[in-house]
């Protein structure tokens, strides 16, 4: 073993993918930020502190096969003989459908991309989705109703650095990814959200609704840029259409209205407009807090629409963007571990792209499945008659990270094989009937695709511990067990992004143009670029937006209420989030003992007058329930929460699953859960004696 070695990568975390360098002596391994755009030579918490992440005591090491209810070490050869075996049985008995795959959107484009292709060819299963369904997807829908392009920010994010203003509808960027923050110094802030975050005490303007009523607000803002004579008319009748169907809706959405659903004052409404319009550049940003509703894809689109009434998009210095959350989130998306999706964003019901991807692994069109069931309904379908009999999970948590999080463990415990691939022993491990223990991040190579569609090159450090493989290596292993030829299935990361950049030619995702040798050589890469001279595309459609016509679309949408609203039993709303020390399911940052010190358990964000009504104090012990179950956090008082809402961190297991809460409404375009809007009761906590 050398005494130094260094290489340059990307941090693990969020879809910025800071610019790092790890190093690795015979102390341990050091991280230093490098000046990437995205993070200028800074770093957060986590990025600080993923060093950590390398050597955790529990990392897996060996193979676990379940025997007499313990998970116990075996070979490599044991643990795929018996899943093939089993996974043999299940589709000879129930069909190809009876097996479903889980996966992530921390994965490599590679992973992504023979993760989908594993599913299709070797398990012949339509049942296979991932975990960005309930990150990126109500976004990801409205964007390609609008644009005819899904690109989370269709721009650099160093161009926010020369904003006036910019609006974040639902984000949170000071906790979620902080080194954005520098490039939001400049500009004035508007910030919608529920609660008083950080990056809304950075805010020159926060509005604060009623959580579930984004739609609302956003109607209304629309309606006050056409009656205030703000709207750039000639944009509209220029490079958009349908305006007049989504005016129709808008018009009857008047402020004083608004400000009754909301809660948002007529005023701020107002000046929110003004400092949009009048500014000579301005962006509208999405997050989390806009999507995760069951209209999330029409708020979405309803944000969209305000965009474009003042002419932002498709012009330089300005635009319509979404905050990407996990690390491959836009990557992830892209090249087939989507139900509905093949590689290069294709669709999988569009028969041209089935004949395109076909070609590609060599198969007949007709072998590949159709689209099976989204996230949600495939973890909710798990264990049925007709649902899946046997999951595989791959880079994902969903034992906390799935609403309705007490059902979806009882759907994984009901089924006949559960097989798990992860570095760290999360609570979905511990449910597995086989782990199988995999690479994570500074041990692999491959790429990922950060928020602005930025194809990055994630570089090995130092060989996995133990007998861990590359979840690559374990979808070959698999699939020759199932009788797929070994070729179909390469086990090294450039050769399977080889074929990526193959399937994904001509699609709207494109990288064909993109190598490891054009990002080993330091050019930056921005997808489309559809061949080797192409410089790759930073800033998406300031020729024209990507429908046939060239024109973006407004979309006719009407508020509607949440899945759960509250009523006597359950009077409060609660809404999740997430906290500046922790990421996802908190599996990885948990372990990691800086950050858990910084946020060790759950806690409950409630106003000391709500808090005062329940009979709870600070720092107490508070049970909040809704009609599926019940979470126990502690009480944090903080005047400047709504008297209405709650808030919980989703990060923490067992009893601290704010996901025991939330409901299985779903989007009806995005199927995307409704993570923040529950209908809760709050009150003390009391143990219950034995």
């Amino acid at each position: 073993m050398p005494e130094v070695r260094t290489v340059a990568t990307h941090c693990p975390y969020c879809a910025l993918q800071c610019g790092t360098r790890l190093t690795r002596e015979r102390r341990g391994v050091s991280v230093r930020p490098t000046d990437f755009p995205v993070n200028r030579g800074g770093l957060c918490q986590k990025g600080w502190t993923a060093p950590a992440l390398l050597d955790v005591a529990d990392r897996l090491r060996h193979p676990l096969l379940r025997r007499d209810g313990e998970l116990v070490p075996v070979s490599w050869e044991t643990a795929l003989d018996t899943i093939a075996a089993r996974l043999h049985a299940i589709r000879a008995e129930s069909g190809p459908d009876a097996v479903g795959v889980f996966g992530g959107g921390g994965l490599t484009n590679e992973k992504a991309y023979l993760l989908g292709k594993f599913a299709r060819l070797a398990l012949g299963t339509s049942q296979i989705d991932y975990n960005g369904r309930f990150c990126m997807s109500s976004a990801a829908a409205a964007g390609t109703a609008a644009f005819g392009l899904d690109r989370g920010l269709p721009f650099p994010v160093t161009d926010l650095g020369g904003a006036d203003v910019v609006l974040l509808a639902g984000a949170n960027p000071a906790e979620t990814m902080p080194p954005l923050m520098q490039h939001l110094r400049s500009p004035d802030l508007i910030v919608i959200d529920p609660r008083r975050t950080a990056t809304a005490e950075q805010a020159a303007l926060h509005l604060q609704p009623l959580p579930g009523t984004d739609l609302a607000l956003a109607l209304g803002l629309v309606h006050i840029a056409v009656t205030d004579g703000f709207s750039d008319t000639a944009f509209i009748r220029e490079r958009t259409q349908d305006f007049d169907a989504a005016w129709q809706r808008a018009m009857s959405w008047w402020p004083e209205r608004v400000e009754r659903v909301t809660g948002v004052p007529v005023s701020e409404q107002r000046r929110a407009v003004r400092m949009l319009a009048e500014a000579g550049s301005a962006y509208v940003l999405t997050g989390r807090g806009a999507e995760q509703h069951s209209k999330g894809a029409d708020t979405v689109a309803g944000f969209i629409n305000l965009a474009l009434a003042l002419g932002l998009p498709g012009r330089a210095g300005a635009g319509y963007g979404c905050l990407t959350g996990q690390g491959n989130g836009q990557g992830g998306r892209e090249h087939g571990q989507k139900a509905d999706q093949l590689p290069g964003y294709r669709m999988i019901t569009d028969q041209a792209a089935r004949e395109h991807v076909a070609e590609v692994w060599g198969v007949l069109p007709e072998v590949l499945p159709g689209p099976g069931r989204s996230a949600y309904e495939l973890l909710d379908a798990l264990g049925t008659s007709d649902g899946p009999r046997a999951l595989l999970v791959f880079g994902s948590n969903p034992a906390v990270s799935a609403p309705r999080a007490e059902h979806v463990v009882s759907r994984l415990t009901s089924l006949d094989l559960l097989v798990v691939a992860d570095f760290v022993p999360s609570e979905t491990v511990e449910l597995a009937d086989v782990v199988l223990p995999v690479t994570q991040w500074a041990e692999e190579e491959g790429t990922m695709t950060n928020l602005e569609g930025r194809v990055l090159r994630r570089r090995r450090l130092q060989v996995p511990p133990g007998h861990a493989r590359s979840d690559l290596e374990v979808l070959h292993g698999l699939a020759t067990r199932l009788g797929e030829p070994g070729h179909r299935y390469p086990t090294t990361a450039r050769e399977v992004f080889d074929e990526l950049r193959r399937a994904s030619a001509g699609g709207k995702a494109d990288y064909s143009g993109i190598s490891y040798q054009r990002l080993d050589a330091g050019e930056a890469l921005h997808w489309p670029c559809p061949d080797g001279e192409h410089p790759g595309t930073p800033r998406l459609f300031l020729d024209g937006f990507a429908h046939a016509d060239g024109r973006a679309r407004f979309a006719a949408v009407e508020h509607r209420d949440a899945g759960d609203v509250p009523a006597e039993e359950f009077p409060l709303t609660a809404t999740t989030g997430r906290v500046l020390a922790q990421y996802q399911s908190g599996a990885q940052t948990r372990r990691v003992a800086e950050l858990n010190d910084a946020a060790p358990e759950v806690f409950v964000e409630v106003h000391p007058d709500t808090a005062a009504r329940a009979g709870l104090a600070e720092g107490a012990l508070a049970r909040v329930s809704s009609s599926r179950g019940s979470t126990i956090a502690a009480v944090r008082l903080v005047p400047t929460m709504r008297t209405d809402t709650v808030f919980l961190p989703f990060h923490f297991p067992g009893d601290g699953r704010a996901n025991l809460l939330t409901g299985d409404a779903l989007d009806p375009r995005s199927r995307m859960p409704e993570f923040k809007v529950s209908a809760v009761r709050i009150e003390p906590h009391r143990e219950v004696a034995p």
